[in-house]
């Protein structure tokens, strides 16, 4: 940390989170000056001790990789759901795609602070215990923050910058506080209740340091080794159901001790165990700012969007749009993309990631649906030539999914040889149709919905015309992460052709490469799967 603070950077972050320090590290890595400012003081508790297949990746492109190996958590290796009527049924990412496929059960405290730490270890500048005052714009993009305090007590100054990255989380310093452009889901209001069980154990079958999801009645639970002993336990469920509950209690703690043991499934994990508390509540309303970006400007992580954790996916998101963000500025600094075509990229790709998983959790919050149906709905949502035979769609898809992969797939591979990218119209639709279908069975009460989808269309924000530029400009080009971190724009047939006989940016033997595994299929392979 520079013992005076400086006056102008490169780039602002603000907030230190998964998605803040990632991305000032892989920005410090390429060389670009990059200043920190987190409102706390690390390490500091944090909720979302599940982490995805596709983190990985990213920690080996930052540099954080063999420090969060070094950590001691408990290695992931997928996960089980005892969800609706039907048999459990186990995703392992063993058999999916074999021994090299993992992440970890996380104390987040621990795994944040490692993060951060290793940002400063690749050149940010970091700040903790810094108060962001206000971002300054100036004919429309911001130029400057406004902050004070640090280790030292520093006055209110103003840090000059070229881009601002807000990673502040749920604060949302940009789209909560300064434009006012968050919009909340109308159905997804829950609220999740939680606690620490010291020797509670995981369903049978359960894949090696997997996690158990557990529908309910009135919402559904989580279960989630961490590896001091201690068996994350938490409710997730609507605010009104979580009102009237908490109503019957004197204390949290009680509520959640009472509301875990009703679990006929749950209970005897937990039986004769330790509470190791204290007892925890937070709202998990689902929602997401009207635009994640703007001259200048990137909101990254929970700062731009959050969705319900059933499928855990929130250091996913963060991990994701923070090395987007990170490409994108690179690229611009190698004069290689426009700020229009980086801006146009990342909304593509942030809010298609976005929009897929929302549309798989919305789907899944129908229980009566049968894990074939999430496959399906995985399958349409997916990179692959679709199939017609329903009955013929394995899990790989869902799988691929549900472990972040797909996300980086759309990123680093144009449309062509099995591969496709599902049009942004199909993500939406597909996320209407889950609600809606919902509230007709009666899952979801009529008066809570339909989920309020506008803000996924580009149509709600843009004209036409410039909608269609944007999405043209964003196809255009791909993720890559050699010879360094960027995008690369994405040329003829026979220049793509070239370019593949040349590294694979998702298999090249370069850093993070192995994470990517997935593969493109035609019809005949998928219906293998």
């Amino acid at each position: 940390m520079a013992a005076t603070p400086p006056t102008r950077t490169s780039v602002a972050v603000i907030g230190g989170g998964p998605a803040g320090s990632t991305a000032a590290a892989l920005l410090a890595r390429s060389g670009i000056d990059v200043v920190v400012l987190e409102r706390a003081k690390f390490p500091r508790y944090h909720i979302g001790e599940s982490l995805l297949a596709s983190c990985p990746l990213v920690l080996e492109l930052s540099g954080a990789m063999e420090k969060v190996d070094a950590a001691g958590f408990t290695e992931k290796r997928g996960g089980l759901f005892r969800w609706g009527s039907e048999q459990d049924w186990v995703v392992n990412w063993l058999d999916v795609y074999g021994p090299d496929r993992r992440s970890w059960l996380v104390d987040r405290a621990k795994f944040d602070k490692i993060l951060l730490d290793n940002a400063r270890e690749q050149g940010a500048v970091v700040y903790e215990e810094a108060i962001v005052h206000d971002v300054e714009f100036d004919d429309g993009r911001p130029v400057a923050v406004e902050w004070s305090g640090g280790p030292d007590g520093a006055p209110r100054q103003r840090l000059a910058c070229d881009w601002v990255i807000d990673a502040s989380g749920r604060a949302g310093v940009l789209s909560a506080q300064k434009l006012k452009d968050r919009e909340h889901h109308e159905v997804f209001q829950n609220v999740a209740a939680w606690g620490y069980w010291q020797g509670g154990k995981t369903l049978p079958n359960t894949p090696p340091g997997g996690l158990n999801s557990i529908s309910a009645k009135d919402g559904w639970y989580w279960l989630i080794p961490l590896s001091d002993g201690r068996l994350s336990c938490g409710y997730v469920t609507h605010r009104d159901v979580f009102r009237r509950r908490r109503a019957e209690y004197s204390s949290l703690e009680e509520m959640v001790k009472s509301v875990v043991m009703e679990s006929e499934h749950i209970r005897p994990l937990i039986d004769g165990c330790e509470f190791v508390g204290p007892a925890r509540a937070e709202q998990d309303y689902s929602y997401a700012a009207e635009k994640f970006c703007g001259p200048g400007y990137m909101l990254s992580g929970d700062a731009a969007c959050f969705l319900d954790p059933l499928l855990s996916t929130g250091v996913h998101l963060a991990l994701y749009s923070a090395t987007i963000a990170a490409a994108g500025i690179v690229a611009m600094r190698d004069g290689t993309v426009s700020e229009t075509e980086v801006l146009a990229f990342y909304e593509y790709c942030y809010r298609r990631s976005y929009a897929r998983l929302l549309t798989l959790v919305g789907g899944m919050y129908e229980q009566y649906g049968g894990k074939q149906t999430y496959f399906w709905s995985a399958h349409n949502l997916s990179h692959q030539v679709p199939l017609l035979d329903r009955e013929a769609v394995g899990e790989r898809d869902f799988v691929d999914l549900s472990a972040g992969l797909s996300d980086f797939i759309e990123a680093q591979k144009p449309d062509g040889e099995g591969y496709r990218r599902v049009l942004t119209d199909q993500l939406v639709l597909g996320a209407h149709k889950a609600q809606y279908d919902a509230v007709a069975l009666g899952k979801v009460p009529a008066d809570r919905g339909p989920f309020d989808f506008s803000y996924l269309d580009e149509n709600n924000h843009y004209q036409r015309e410039a909608r269609e530029a944007e999405v043209e400009e964003a196809a255009g080009f791909t993720l890559v992460t050699e010879p360094r971190l960027g995008l690369a724009r994405i040329g003829t047939p026979a220049e793509e052709s070239a370019r593949r006989e040349g590294p694979d940016p998702l298999n090249d033997g370069g850093p993070g490469s192995e994470a990517l595994l997935s593969y493109w299929t035609t019809p005949e392979t998928s219906a293998k799967n």
